[in-house]
């Protein structure tokens, strides 16, 4: 979708910067999507005034933020998409707790704070994307979620039109699930972290990045795991023992090294990897009678 000439000056007296004909390939980490407008916010105060133009210009539109772990239709996209500058994004700590813009890569967080001898996100050092997007789907890995850490965010609420603060205590974190509307998005987080000895973190870190090597595709495109593990199973083990290990759909293709990652092993389209996806589902069900649920968050036309 394109913006006209009228919405781009309006756009730019509110701070906002337009760029025209974007490829979400480039801003994802499948390498999948088609092409689109997209307003850049950096200014957050922005944010509700842009929205109300937006709305009175019957303009569609949708947040992306790190594009880790999102799966985007090809072609021209029917609607424009939105994104927080992650340039210079605002880290600081007071005493235990850290301030942390949600455009913030989840990784640097991390190593923010334990430079800073705040531990207990130690697990989430390898996962990609930004904290909005961690915070949005309660990130976890090897024990370790966001959710229990966070105190405060502060978000752009579609439902008020306004900029809002709620308590943690407010939001439901479950397991790769939050309490957060579709259009909420999140822009700052207040997290509480445990002291911790940086030597201790570094330690824990590296245990982690062990078994990431050894178990995903790191040097590969991919979203992640693509389904969500059903209570007290694996997805990954369903699929291995289906012998579904490399098996594709044109470049779309189960990843070699954990098989709840699908991998862009070369030029894969959108539909390549619906159809993986839903020939795996369907496979995973008629064997052990599982109705997987998508992890990846799939933006159709």
């Amino acid at each position: 979708m394109r913006i006209n000439d009228t919405v781009s000056a309006r756009l730019e007296h509110l701070g906002a910067e337009l760029r025209h004909g974007v490829s979400l390939m480039e801003r994802t980490s499948l390498g999948i999507g088609g092409i689109t407008d997209e307003i850049l916010f950096r200014r957050y105060e922005s944010i509700p005034d842009v929205m109300t133009l937006l709305a009175d210009e019957s303009i569609p539109h949708r947040f992306l933020g790190g594009g880790t772990n999102v799966l985007i239709a090809d072609g021209e996209l029917p609607y424009i998409v939105l994104h927080l500058a992650t340039l210079h994004p605002g880290m600081r700590i007071e005493g235990n707790a850290a301030y942390i813009d949600a455009s913030a890569d989840l990784g640097g967080m991390v190593t923010f704070c334990a430079k800073r001898d705040l531990g207990g996100m130690e697990g989430l050092i390898g996962v990609p994307g930004s904290v909005g997007g961690a915070l949005r789907m309660n990130a976890g890995a090897y024990g370790t979620s966001i959710g229990p850490h966070v105190r405060e965010i502060e978000l752009y609420r579609a439902a008020s039109g306004e900029l809002e603060t709620i308590r943690g205590s407010d939001i439901r974190f479950d397991y790769r699930h939050t309490s957060f509307a579709p259009d909420d998005v999140m822009l700052r987080v207040k997290l509480e972290l445990p002291p911790r000895p940086f030597k201790e973190i570094v330690a824990g870190i590296k245990v982690c990045n062990e078994k990431r090597r050894a178990s995903q595709p790191l040097n590969q495109k991919s979203a992640g795991c693509i389904f969500k593990n059903p209570p007290g199973g694996s997805t990954g083990r369903m699929i291995d023992e289906l012998g579904l290990k490399g098996h594709r759909v044109g470049d779309a293709m189960v990843s070699e090294r954990h098989a709840n990652f699908f991998v862009n092993a070369g030029s894969a389209s959108c539909s390549d990897m619906l159809r993986l996806i839903d020939d795996v589902r369907e496979r995973v069900h008629g064997s052990y009678g599982v109705d997987l649920e998508n992890e990846v968050i799939v933006w159709q036309n």
